[in-house]
């Protein structure tokens, strides 16, 4: 897999990023949504969930859109984050990189979604809308 052949899936979803001290318990909550990612450091807890599931957490930003890559991804595959980092970055667009065993997320501002899927495009990424 290349990146010129790598595809793209925007999730129905807008999420929330919440940040909860690190002796936090996981609400509840969380569990039970469709889609959710935990991030536990030294210093904080980091939720993602769906925007619609509300939270009462230290701090939140909201108005995320996620952009799956389809996978399952090899372990022994380089650059996918980087090259997608690079074209985004190149457009000032910020992202929220996400990664699990089988796949990577790249999370984008929803305002700037589809410059996002515009660059990546004109790229050669194929991206799938649902």
């Amino acid at each position: 897999m290349t990146s010129n052949t790598l595809t793209l899936q925007l999730l129905s979803e807008t999420f929330a990023i919440h940040s909860l001290a690190p002796e936090s318990t996981i609400p509840p909550e969380a569990f039970s949504a469709p889609i959710y990612f935990i991030a536990k450091t030294y210093d904080e807890v980091s939720l993602v969930l769906p925007q619609a599931i509300t939270l009462d957490s230290e701090d939140v930003e909201k108005d995320w859109r996620a952009l799956e890559v389809v996978g399952p991804l090899g372990f022994s595959l380089t650059g996918i984050l980087s090259r997608i980092s690079s074209i985004l970055a190149a457009e000032k667009i910020s992202i929220f990189a996400i990664s699990t065993f089988d796949t990577d997320y790249i999370l984008v501002k929803d305002n700037l979604i589809n410059k996002a899927i515009d660059a990546l495009g004109h790229n050669n990424y194929s991206i799938i809308r649902d």
